[in-house]
């Protein structure tokens, strides 16, 4: 199976909050990162955590983010393991995540862990 995302992707990751266990750490949500390396495949935390033995397997990534993007200050990086679902493409610089027609738009977003 392809890779969605290659080396040198720019992803934005979505804002949802759900009302479970994720590994999309609140302070990235929403934000704009570079797609580092693919780190394999594994089952989706967000499902495994709650218990469940039927977690989707997914393409996890490593994203490169700006610290001041995500903290509001820092000239290093941060590179954060994020599964594919908490992804979505953001090589067409006028989506705006705070429009409510974007897919990153909180009402808009798919909720990564597969709710049940």
């Amino acid at each position: 199976m392809a890779d969605r995302f290659a080396p040198g992707a720019h992803v934005r990751t979505y804002r949802h909050d759900p009302p479970h266990h994720t590994r999309l750490p609140r302070y990235a949500r929403g934000k704009h990162g570079v797609v580092v390396e693919p780190e394999g495949r594994a089952a989706l935390a967000d499902v495994s955590a709650a218990g469940h033995d039927d977690a989707p397997v997914e393409q996890v990534y490593a994203v490169r983010f700006a610290a001041r993007d995500l903290w509001g200050t820092g000239d290093h990086h941060v590179v954060l393991d994020l599964w594919e679902s908490y992804l979505a493409d953001d090589a067409d610089d006028a989506d705006d995540p705070d429009d409510p027609d974007d897919p990153a738009h909180p009402d808009n977003a798919e909720d990564p862990g597969h709710e049940r």
